[in-house]
C-alpha cells in the first residue's frame, strides 16, 4: 500500500503543477498574469479557442485533484487503522481472572429503619426462599406545596 500511496502522491504533485500552469496561462479579461506568458502567443499556437480549451482543462484537472485527494485520504485512513504498538502491548497481556465475592449474610430490614446494603450473590436462589413482606403505604404528602 505504501508504493501505491507514493505513486498517487507523485501524480498528485504533477496535477498540482499542471493546474498552476494552466491557470496562469489563461487569459483573464483584464490581461493580468496571462499577459506575462504571452497571451497572444497561445492563440497563435493552439488556435482561437484556446481560452475555452484551457478552461475545460482546468475543470478536468480540478476534478482529478479532488478525486486524488479523497483517494489519498481514504488510503491513509486505512493504513493508520491498524493496531498501534500500545494496542498490541495491551492485547498481549494476560486477562485477569474474575474474583467471586464471598456469600454475605442477608440483612433483615425492619420498617422505619434505614435501608440495608444490597447483597448480590452469584448463587441461584429458589423462588420459594424469597419472602416479600407488605408494609404500610407511606403517608401522603400534604397537598398545596
Amino acid at each position: 500500500m505504501s508504493v501505491l500511496i507514493s505513486i498517487l502522491i507523485a501524480f498528485h504533485v504533477l496535477v498540482c503543477i499542471l493546474m498552476v500552469g494552466v491557470v496562469l496561462m489563461q487569459r483573464p479579461k483584464n490581461e493580468g498574469l496571462g499577459a506575462a506568458f504571452g497571451g497572444g502567443m497561445t492563440d497563435n499556437i493552439f488556435g482561437a479557442q484556446t481560452t475555452h480549451v484551457l478552461q475545460k482543462f482546468t475543470v478536468w484537472l480540478g476534478i482529478v485533484f479532488f478525486a486524488l485527494t479523497l483517494l489519498l485520504a481514504v488510503l491513509y485512513a486505512k493504513r493508520g487503522a491498524g493496531e498501534t504498538t500500545i494496542q498490541k502491548e495491551l492485547l498481549g497481556q494476560p486477562v485477569p481472572q474474575a474474583v467471586t465475592p464471598a456469600a454475605a449474610e442477608p440483612v433483615a430490614v425492619t420498617p422505619g429503619t434505614a435501608a440495608a446494603p444490597v447483597v448480590v450473590t452469584t448463587e441461584p436462589v429458589a423462588v420459594e426462599e424469597v419472602v416479600v413482606e407488605a408494609t404500610e403505604a407511606p403517608a401522603a404528602a400534604p397537598a398545596g406545596n
